[in-house]
């Protein structure tokens, strides 16, 4: 498996497909509908709202986040290719994404940390633009408006106004318009927020901002959630020590841009820290991140039995996880 996705081939997307569809098969067969948590925004219960007046059966609602994530694959995948974060085009990065997607059963399930990746991978991608952009004025406010859709959505994700902070820092000289430009950027989306609550009678500053409370995530209580964890981390390390280990041979825009997944992955640790979720929706803003690792884990070994061990142990135990114990 890991030999035919390492192949950039056009019809490694159907294969993608029928990989994604045996793994979260299940949820199709249990259907749940959307997950609402206490750190949601005004702009995901707006979309709960509408979508409820719809009546849509729970199976909808797993096909929605199949869809989710098949395209957040696809996108991801796409970008790591562009932008050259492994030597060679590959899907493997659609495949690790998948597969690390299928380790926390709430993971698979329609939310607000669901939706707000799409928005996260675009805006890893613009970020990675920065560094040869001269001009970067339109990029920067681009970036900075999508972050204030993102916490719109969910209240925690307000921390990853520190990715655009410290993403200047790495990929630009210091410019203080650039920084003006970022901050207009994610006050947008709440000064037209504030409008249309203020004249449609509604106006709260409880509606318009984000409120956040730090608490420490709960213990695994599961030997389960242990073992999840433990095949994200194991690769995620193993990854991360080949990408190392072929730094210089590296283009210097994708150096940085390692750097940068390093830090997405901090700062999406730091947002199980901020209304945390005992079933661990939040956690999967860390998969961007990880599935770049573990991607680069499958990539570089050169002892092929290796990557492929690690892969069917990580798939079985998918499949254990999501068709028997919560089938």
């Amino acid at each position: 498996m890991i030999g035919i996705f390492k192949q950039k081939n056009p019809g490694n997307t159907l294969l993608l497909l029928i990989y994604a569809l045996v793994l979260k098969f299940p949820n199709f067969l249990h259907p749940t509908g959307p997950l609402q948590q206490p750190g949601d925004h005004y702009l995901y219960k707006q979309v709960i709202r509408f979508l409820q007046s719809f009546q849509l059966p729970p199976v909808l609602y797993s096909l929605l986040a199949f869809l989710l994530l098949f395209g957040q694959a696809l996108l991801f995948n796409r970008i790591c290719n562009a932008q050259k974060m492994i030597a060679k085009p590959t899907y493997l990065p659609a495949m690790a994404f998948i597969l690390v997607s299928s380790l926390f059963v709430e993971w698979n399930q329609f939310s607000a940390p669901l939706i707000i990746n799409v928005f996260l991978i675009w805006i890893f991608y613009r970020m990675m633009l920065l560094y040869n952009i001269p001009k970067a004025g339109n990029v920067i406010y681009n970036i900075g408006l999508l972050l204030g859709i993102v916490s719109m959505l969910y209240h925690p994700a307000i921390v990853f106004i520190l990715l655009v902070i410290f993403t200047l820092f790495i990929m630009r000289p210091f410019r203080i318009q650039e920084w003006v430009i970022a901050l207009l950027g994610i006050t947008t989306p709440y000064y037209f927020l504030a409008l249309i609550l203020y004249f449609s009678n509604q106006w709260s500053w409880g509606h318009l901002l984000p409120a956040v409370s730090f608490n420490l995530p709960l213990m695994p209580t599961s030997p389960f959630t242990t073992i999840s964890i433990v095949l994200l981390v194991i690769p995620f390390i193993v990854g991360g020590v080949f990408v190392q280990n072929n730094l210089n041979k590296m283009l210097i825009q994708v150096r940085k841009g390692w750097s940068l997944l390093l830090l997405f992955l901090m700062i999406s640790l730091s947002v199980i820290l901020i209304d945390g979720d005992t079933k661990y929706v939040n956690w999967i803003l860390c998969i961007v991140p990880i599935s770049a690792f573990h991607a680069a884990a499958y990539f570089y070994p050169i002892n092929k039995p290796f990557p492929l061990v690690l892969h069917w142990i990580t798939f079985a135990y998918a499949l254990y996880l999501n068709y028997v114990l919560n089938g």
